[in-house]
């Protein structure tokens, strides 16, 4: 299948390579539209009691979503200030779909009690459609802020989702301004010529178009989270060159002993294009675990990054082959090692020295790695509020400024109870009493909502154990709760019911494709405890750094006690996938090697000899994509990146380098065992990265 799909490419290159095209301009056309779709509602869950209480509240309450505005920076008593705002205030209850904006000067709680701040809150009506909506906030905001005074910001409910996802299409920009043109100087390095190294970059904005219009595609259907762009474009970015590379790598390696330039391509489709191909379908398995949560988000994000590495992968078995069909006669042929020089050599002494001192190596490097996971058991997740935006951002300022003059839990979202019709008032009473100062308000058709404020933050200690106190007193009552708290209950809970299920697919799809890959049952389960090692580790470096707080300043960050929900599944399932990729690089180096001589030990050195500098340069390559991504100072990506990071280079280093060959080492010859009944299944179906030797007609020197 490879090889005829490698002819048809090298056959008709300029039709790949406008059909390619053609993507390209879909993709930066229809799909940047994708950034005006971006939500925020990450914890969303649906089938839980929040989003049942928050459904009804929707269709029952008259009252919508609110947006704040704060104005600080002069006293607020300033006569021609309070005109201001008292005209401000007027002009946005004219607004079309504007339900309510109270005085802040007759309002109490609303004037700061050092007399240089005012909140004006902004309610909007219920029922309003998406376009409608947005209509009414930048109307209502953009009077806001023309209120003379030296700070003024609007954020909050709705407006905070755009405010981030036009944080999120900056940092995408300036990710890839960062990115590319250091990736292109590390290509030059690697491959020391510009042709060659631009082919990778192609093969990269494919797979960037190609999340772009992924993405769009996705929103017709379903919610796209504002995290979504900058996951899906740092993978797509780092997988094409990774795949591009290694296509590359090999293609000269063939160059060596193949005059044929189209029969290189062939061979190296045949070759290296098997690793492609498992490699891409083994990124999408580990992210299939991500379908198996409830969660919208998890579910939309498991889709669409899986559709990159498809996308990716594509580009590289077809986009790629043409084009080197079409030029890659003016690419040199990979050194020739001199003198019976070693090729590879580093690797093979790191290989053998790793592999004679396995036990050594093994003592070292696991208990390093066990340290470096240690802050894992005591990891929270939390929803986060405008603290994970840069300081510069005006949702930051709008928190930072409420927070500066306003008394602790101003502005900190409700648990909000919804007590529905037939509830009793002893009930009500006894919710009430759980929190002082709570307010009820009526609802058409006999309910009625309770908002009580907790302590400390929307979604710390205090208010989850208010939402849990909340459901114990209820009793029987069709009583339900919503809000940040409830939200982020509900997506914990979901997280450990189905955590064990979405493991228990991905193992299975990684052992499966393992196994017909390299014919062993002892290989696939060595990969996956090593892996999850690695994973561990850098997992609790990002609990350590931005949970607890040590040296997050270096980031632009700080630690706020809790990660971001969406930062651990999404380290957790891309990083799996990726370790799976390097695996795969390494072997099928070593399945050839061996097949070739016979010899279990000497396999392992050669194959990561010629394998180790494309893992090595494909790692580099990939964590300067990531560490690109952290310059923008969003909290949840800074956690990604620096998770996936880490992964990344400690997979490819401790990992690849140091516990695969000590590890293969010990298992000897049994680490290509499998039962017979399975061998016999492999043999017949299973997948060979090795090909008939062809005839070849040796390059003339000098080519």
């Amino acid at each position: 299948m490879l090889t005829a799909l490698a002819r048809t490419a090298t056959r008709r290159p300029l039709t790949v390579m406008l059909l390619w095209g053609l993507f390209l301009l879909l993709g930066f056309g229809l799909g940047t539209g994708v950034f005006a779709r971006l939500s925020d509602n990450v914890p969303e869950v649906p089938g839980t009691e929040s989003e049942s209480a928050a459904r009804y509240l929707e269709e029952m309450d008259p009252a919508g979503s609110s947006i704040t505005g704060v104005v600080a920076g002069t006293p607020v008593a300033d006569a021609g200030l309070r005109a201001e705002v008292e005209r401000a205030v007027a002009d946005v209850r004219e607004v079309a779909g504007v339900a309510a904006v109270p005085d802040p000067y007759v309002t109490p709680g609303m004037i700061a009690e050092d007399g240089h701040a005012l909140i004006v809150p902004v309610t909007l009506e219920g029922g309003l459609d998406d376009d409608a909506e947005e209509r009414t906030l930048d109307a209502a905001a953009e009077r806001i802020r023309e209120i003379d005074a030296p700070d003024v910001h609007v954020s909050g409910g709705p407006l905070l989702g755009l405010q981030m996802g036009e944080r999120a299409q900056q940092d995408v920009k300036d990710a890839e301004l960062i990115s590319l043109p250091v990736v292109l100087a590390l290509l030059l390095v690697v491959f020391g010529g510009l042709r060659s190294a631009l082919l990778p970059l192609v093969v990269a904005v494919s797979g960037i178009a190609g999340a772009f219009l992924a993405l769009f595609l996705f929103s017709e259907v379903t919610d796209i989270s504002v995290y979504a762009i900058q996951v899906t474009t740092m993978l797509g970015l780092g997988l094409a060159v990774d795949y591009a590379l290694l296509m590359l790598v090999r293609f000269r390696e063939e160059r060596r002993t193949t005059e044929d330039v189209v029969e290189a391509v062939h061979r190296t489709v045949a070759a290296a294009g098997r690793t492609v191909l498992f490699s891409g379908l083994t990124v999408a398995v580990s992210l299939t675990g991500l379908l198996v949560f409830p969660s919208v988000f998890l579910r939309s994000m498991g889709l669409a990054v899986a559709a990159v590495v498809v996308i990716d992968m594509l580009a590289a078995l077809t986009l790629l082959p043409a084009l080197l069909g079409r030029f890659g006669g003016r690419i040199p042929p990979a050194k020739t090692p001199r003198n019976g020089e070693e090729e590879g050599r580093f690797f093979a002494r790191v290989a053998r020295f790793a592999a004679r001192r396995k036990v050594a190596v093994l003592a070292v490097t696991v208990p390093v790695l066990l340290v470096l996971a240690l802050p894992v058991p005591g990891m929270s997740i939390a929803v986060g509020d405008a603290r994970q935006l840069p300081a510069d951002s005006e949702a930051r300022q709008l928190q930072d400024t409420v927070a500066a003059h306003f008394p602790p839990g101003t502005g900190v979202s409700p648990v909000v109870v919804v007590a529905r019709p037939g509830t009793d008032d002893a009930t009500a009473d006894r919710i009430r009493a759980l929190g002082p100062g709570a307010t009820t308000r009526e609802l058409p058709g006999g309910g009625a909502v309770i908002e009580i404020r907790p302590p400390g933050e929307a979604d710390g200690a205090e208010a989850t154990a208010l939402v849990e106190r909340v459901r114990e007193v209820r009793g029987d009552a069709p009583v339900e709760v919503t809000g940040t708290a409830a939200r982020l209950v509900d997506f914990r809970e979901m997280l450990a019911e189905r955590a064990p299920w979405a493991a228990l697919t991905v193992l299975a799809g990684i052992v499966v494709l393992l196994f017909a890959f390299t014919g062993s049952v002892l290989l696939p389960l060595r990969t996956v405890v090593t892996t999850l090692l690695s994973l561990a580790a850098a997992l609790g470096v990002v609990v350590w750094v931005f949970q607890d707080g040590h040296l997050a300043g270096l980031l632009g960050a700080e630690g706020l006690g809790a990660l971001s929900l969406t930062a651990p599944p999404l380290i957790v399932a891309i990083a799996f996938g990726l370790a799976m990729d390097y695996e795969l690089f390494i072997l099928a180096r070593m399945r050839e090697a061996r097949l070739r001589s016979g010899d279990d030990q000497e396999a392992v050195v050669t194959g990561l000899s010629r394998s180790g500098r494309v893992v090595t340069c494909a790692a580099l390559l990939l964590a300067v994509v990531f560490a690109a991504f952290m310059t923008g100072g969003f909290s949840p990506i800074l956690q990604i990146g620096l998770g996936l990071t880490l992964a990344v280079l400690i997979d490819a280093t401790v990992v690849r380098m140091l516990l695969v060959p000590a590890t293969m080492a010990l298992l000897g010859r049994h680490a290509w065992w499998a039962p017979r009944p399975l061998r016999r299944a492999h043999e017949r179906f299973g997948v060979r990265e090795e090909q008939p030797e062809l005839p070849r007609k040796k390059v003339p020197s000098g080519v």
